[in-house]
C-alpha cells in the first residue's frame, strides 16, 4: 500500500515515473534491482531512502545522479530528463572521496575550478562553506590531518560549493562512529535550513531516517519496489535538531515501530 503525502504546497523538483533497473547477467537472463518505482521529492525536502538490504536504495540514488540509466521508464529534475550526471546534481559518498594531495579549502575549490567559476566568487564560496561545515580553523590541512567526520565534512562542502540544484547522499556518515554522526546529522539539518537546499539520502538506520526525513520512501525487499512513502506528522511540518528532542516527541516511537515491522516483515518475505 502506498500512502503519499507530497506536501502540496511545494513543487516537483525531481520526479520518478515507473522507473526500473534490470542488471544483465550470464547466458542472456537479467536480475531486476528496482521494479516500477514512482515518486516525487519536492522542493527543499529531506527524502530518505529507506529499506532492507538489497532493494535498490542505491541504484536509485545512481540513476538520480545520472551514474546508471533506467532500463524503464524516466527520472526528471525541474521537467528535465535525467540524461548522465551534471552540475546540477551533486554527490556525497560513504567512503571519503577527497584528494589526498590538495589541502581542506582546495579540495573545496576543485569543482569550481572545473567549471571554470571566477577567482573572486571561488574565494567566497570557499570561505562561506567552510565556515558552515566548521573547518575555518582546518582549512590548510590535508585530509590525512583530518578526522573521518571532517573527512565528510569537506565532502559536503565540496559538493555544496557547486551550487547544485539537488544534493544526493549515499550512507555518508555510514562509516564514523556512533557519537560523530549524531553530530554529523545535526550540522547537516542545520546547513539545510540555512541553505534551503533539496537533499535525497539512502541509509539503512532506522534511527537516522526518523531524524533526518522530512518524508521517508520505504523499498521493498528484492526487486525494489515502492511500498510505502512515509510522512513524518509526528514532527507537526517542522525539522528537529536535537536527537533529545525528536526521541521524546509524542508519535515517534509509534512510526519507529511501524518502520520496525515493515523491515521484519519484508526479511520473513526471503525466509
Amino acid at each position: 500500500m502506498t500512502n503519499d503525502p507530497l506536501p502540496q504546497q511545494r513543487r516537483s523538483k525531481l520526479v520518478l515515473e515507473h522507473v526500473s533497473k534490470e542488471y544483465p547477467v550470464r547466458r542472456g537472463s537479467s536480475v531486476v534491482a528496482v521494479s516500477d518505482v514512482s515518486f516525487d521529492v519536492v522542493d527543499n525536502e529531506v527524502c530518505v531512502l529507506l529499506g532492507p538490504s538489497g532493494c535498490g536504495k542505491t541504484t536509485i540514488l545512481h540513476m538520480m545522479a545520472g551514474l546508471e540509466d533506467p532500463t524503464a521508464g524516466r527520472l526528471t529534475l525541474d521537467g528535465r530528463e535525467i540524461i548522465g550526471p551534471s552540475r546540477d546534481r551533486g554527490m556525497v559518498f560513504q567512503g571519503y572521496t577527497s584528494f589526498p594531495w590538495l589541502t581542506v579549502e582546495e579540495n573545496v575549490e576543485y569543482g569550481m575550478r572545473l567549471n571554470r567559476v571566477p577567482t573572486d566568487e571561488r574565494r567566497k564560496r570557499v570561505d562561506f562553506f567552510i565556515n558552515k561545515v566548521k573547518l575555518t580553523r582546518f582549512r590548510h590541512a590535508y585530509p590525512k590531518q583530518l578526522s573521518g567526520g571532517m573527512k565528510q565534512r569537506v565532502a559536503i562542502a565540496r559538493m555544496l560549493a557547486n551550487s547544485p540544484e539537488i544534493s544526493l547522499m549515499d550512507e555518508p556518515f555510514g562509516a564514523l562512529d556512533a557519537e560523530t554522526r549524531w553530530h554529523m546529522q545535526e550540522l547537516l539539518l542545520d546547513i539545510i535550513d540555512e541553505t534551503q537546499m533539496t537533499v535525497v539520502l539512502v541509509t539503512h538506520d532506522i534511527a537516522e531516517a526518523l531524524f533526518l526525513a522530512d518524508r521517508i520512501v520505504f523499498l521493498s525487499n528484492h526487486p525494489g519496489r515502492l511500498r510505502e512513502i512515509l510522512s513524518m506528522d509526528f514532527k507537526q511540518g517542522r525539522r528537529i535538531t536535537s536527537k533529545e528532542e525528536l526521541i521524546e516527541t509524542p508519535g515517534y516511537i509509534e512510526i519507529e515501530r511501524k518502520i520496525l515491522h515493515m523491515m521484519r516483515q519484508e526479511a520473513r518475505e526471503v525466509e
